[in-house]
């Protein structure tokens, strides 16, 4: 991977879009939840644009908030893995698992396995749970967080050492000699931890990029010293340029202290744009996802520029009182964007269809809006690349593919091809097979 060139990924959740309201849009099977028809399609317009990997996250507990959103996660992100990566050939796939639920050899068994059929296009985001709700499903209690990240240390550890013990040369097959696999390069790992523990060995030999990639997603200290140590990307959440230059930062000198190289670790900013001919156009299509909730929005927003709002101001720019007393609230990174578009002009309404509360930074216009933004952001050295959240699959996709990828092609931003097969190709991260030896 060029590294004057941007990564780019795509969040895949539920086979709707990224607004929980995406399954209610006129041109979208409301049934798209159970169909992986639906979800080959997605992914191959990724593929069709280039994209380094898709993104599937997941949570174990309910993510249906309300009778009129749907989950925001896949059914099953392996089972879903597996079928898209039978109907794709070169873009990558990486999934969020739980250190927190899951044993370390059955967790290392889907993982590789993924790896292996798929060619060597599989990451895995490797998280803690702090979901009392996900504990119960599985008879537990959350732990402390020290507790849980001593746990996911082991966890990692122990499902690389899992990845690495079938040795690279073990695998003879020959029928001549009658010897399938050299048994002496296949061997018991015998790893025990406080939390886990695991005798070994896995067998499955490497994939065509050894073992798997590990994302990480999370800011905080314990998550850093995740990232820093075992960590290839790290999927971070910010909103503006400064702040994501900082978490970039924090990242690479997490992995300098491990004892890495920090241009190992790929920070990947995320994006929720929604592109349209015109401004006003893109306006109305995000506003179609942010109306059903608006009323709960309004009081949110008066919130975030530390005033009064109510739905009774909602087709007004704020008045020159309110302006002058408006706000960012600092407990909000989100804040002053709001505060910008208050100041533009912009009726509160027109305000929250820009996307204000949302989870990323949501450029909203022609494709050219989101082009600028990523370019920007790039430039500045805020991030290694982007993942997308388009608001709709369905058509949202192939807009992004045939608006905004030729636009970063023709800047010189985005690869035209893919240079290499594997995701670590693809993310121009190091070969690993087993446990990193850099680490003590």
């Amino acid at each position: 991977m060029n590294a004057n060139k941007m990564l780019i990924g795509m969040q895949m959740g539920n086979g709707y879009g990224s607004q929980t309201h995406a399954w209610q849009a006129h041109n979208v099977d409301s049934y798209n939840y159970a169909n992986l028809d639906a979800h080959v399609r997605y992914a191959q317009a990724a593929e069709r644009g280039k994209f380094q990997f898709l993104f599937l996250p997941d949570s174990p507990s309910q993510t249906q908030k309300s009778n009129d959103v749907a989950p925001q996660m896949t059914m099953d992100p392996f089972i879903t893995m597996a079928v898209l990566a039978r109907e794709t050939t070169r873009i990558g796939f990486a999934a969020t698992a739980s250190t927190s639920f899951f044993e370390p050899y059955n967790l290392a068994r889907l993982l590789k396995t993924l790896d292996v059929v798929s060619g060597g296009r599989i990451g895995w985001n490797a998280v803690t749970t702090s979901d009392p709700a996900a504990a119960a499903n599985f008879g537990q209690e959350i732990a402390d967080r020290d507790t849980r990240y001593a746990r996911a240390h082991e966890v990692i550890q122990i499902i690389q050492a899992l990845w690495g013990s079938w040795q690279t040369d073990a695998w003879i097959a020959d029928k001549g000699l009658g010897i399938f696999a050299d048994l002496t390069k296949i061997r018991p790992i015998n790893l025990r931890g406080r939390h886990v523990a695991s005798r070994g060995p896995l067998e499955i030999p490497l994939s065509k990029q050894g073992q798997p990639v590990i994302f990480q997603a999370g800011g905080s200290p314990h998550g850093l010293s995740l990232a820093g140590r075992y960590a290839s990307a790290v999927i971070g959440a910010t909103f503006t340029i400064e702040d994501a230059r900082r978490q970039r930062d924090n990242v690479r000198r997490a992995a300098l202290e491990a004892g890495r190289e920090p241009d190992e670790v790929k920070f990947i900013a995320g994006v929720m744009p929604t592109i349209a001919p015109t401004k006003r156009e893109a306006l109305n299509r995000r506003g179609q996802f942010v109306a059903p909730m608006i009323d709960q929005r309004v009081s949110y927003l008066g919130m975030m520029l530390s005033i009064s709002l109510s739905p009774a101001d909602l087709d007004t720019p704020l008045t020159k009182q309110k302006l002058a007393a408006a706000r960012a609230n600092p407990s909000d990174p989100r804040s002053p964007k709001a505060l910008e578009l208050a100041r533009e002009g912009w009726t509160v309404r027109d305000i929250l269809y820009h996307g204000v509360i949302d989870y990323h930074p949501s450029p909203i216009g022609p494709a050219s809006v989101t082009a600028d933004h990523m370019q920007e952001w790039f430039e500045a050295g805020a991030c290694d690349g982007f993942w997308v959240s388009p608001d709709v699959y369905e058509d949202g996709i192939d807009t992004f593919v045939d608006e905004v990828v030729p636009i970063l092609q023709h800047r010189g931003l985005f690869h035209h091809d893919y240079e290499g097969n594997t995701l670590r190709e693809h993310l121009g991260v190091p070969h690993q097979y087993g446990i990193d030896p850099r680490l003590g």
